[in-house]
């Protein structure tokens, strides 16, 4: 096993927690090595599966006075230069962003307005080692690596288990409906913060932030909402379905359909289409009845057909009016000899 002279540790991805140099096992070292702690790092010393000494970010020489632990424990002599075996751990201290959790699939949800909804959500988060040694000792044991995605499974679960417990109790304590839930994501990010802070300090990490960016609802809830807007859109069910049968039939015309019952399958309002078609478009399909004729009469004079309330005859001119009584204008009756009225004779 080659001596070294020199430990230090780059991280070639941004996304390694904790690295052991070298990572396949313990390294030779010996006092008046040299140790390379970057900016954002930690490096702690371990033997027999104690993690003893760290070092802070800089260009450190060992010696008795910054490895005294490890020092210590192996007995060494001062001023020895033997090599000796140890485990060189590195821990990054950055933060690892833009970590993405989601529900797999639909949580069931009591839902105020529906009974029962099932819903799927959706974030990110960030996180960063908060304390080094509890980390180590942990989680990453003997693992010459140890990266975020190792423990993003472990972390999803909690995510997913506290998203629910907190959404749950949300709708239930303020009495809210699924679709209410898009303007209270800022409030429920916080709360699953608080309550996922203890499983992330289990581990050593710190979830610096968490977020909720979107709570969907299956497609049928969102078909059924739509339907319940156009409702009100339409100013009412009456008028929503004939819109409705009118799109159905408008499709069906376009894909060459030449029966109502492919025209239903668009309709979607849960009646039947035999109802809805003879409902919705017998008054729009119907004709108008045609006018009614006038009432006509003959023309006593020339025989010729006039109308009913003609004062004149339109083929020779004779007037249409009533006879009447020269002596009381009484109406008379056609052929009349007397007034019926005041008895006048008519004869002469």
């Amino acid at each position: 096993m080659a001596l070294l002279d020199l430990v230090e540790y780059l991280d070639p991805t941004g996304n390694i927690l904790a690295a052991r140099v070298p990572p396949d096992g313990s390294g030779e070292l010996r006092l008046g090595s040299q140790c390379i702690v970057r900016e954002g790092q930690l490096a702690f010393f371990a033997r027999d599966g104690r993690f003893l000494d760290m070092l802070i970010p800089g260009r450190h020489t060992l010696t008795t006075a910054n490895i005294p632990l490890l020092v210590e424990l192996l007995k060494l002599p001062f001023g020895n230069k033997s090599p000796f075996r140890a485990d060189v751990y590195y821990v990054s201290l950055q933060q690892h962003t833009d970590l993405r959790w989601g529900t797999p699939q639909p949580i069931p949800m009591r839902d105020s307005q529906f009974g029962l909804a099932r819903i799927r959500a959706f974030g990110t988060y960030i996180i960063q080692v908060a304390e080094p040694r509890k980390l180590l000792s942990s989680v990453v044991g003997t693992r010459g690596r140890f990266s975020v995605q190792d423990v993003e499974e472990q972390l999803r679960s909690s995510i997913i288990a506290r998203v629910a417990d907190v959404i749950a109790e949300w709708m239930r304590e303020r009495k809210l409906s699924v679709v209410d839930l898009a303007t209270e994501y800022d409030e429920l990010s916080e709360a699953a913060h608080d309550a996922l802070k203890g499983d992330f300090a289990n581990l050593g990490l710190e979830l610096t932030r968490f977020y909720i960016n979107t709570i969907t609802i299956p497609e049928e809830l969102e078909r059924r909402l739509d339907q319940a807007g156009g409702v009100a859109a339409m100013g009412g069910i009456d008028g929503y379905t004939r819109f409705k049968a009118a799109e159905a039939l408008e499709d069906a015309a376009k894909s060459g359909g030449n029966s109502l019952a492919g025209a239903g399958v668009g309709l979607g309002v849960g009646v039947n289409l035999g109802a809805v078609m003879g409902s919705a478009l017998t008054p729009a399909l119907q004709p108008a009845p045609a006018p009614s004729a006038p009432a006509m009469k003959h023309c006593p004079q020339c025989g010729g057909q006039v109308v009913a309330n003609a004062k004149f005859c339109s083929e020779c001119g004779h007037s249409l009016r009533a006879p009447s009584c020269p002596k009381c204008s009484a109406a008379l009756p056609a052929g009349a000899k007397f007034c019926t009225e005041c008895g006048t004779s008519l004869n002469s």
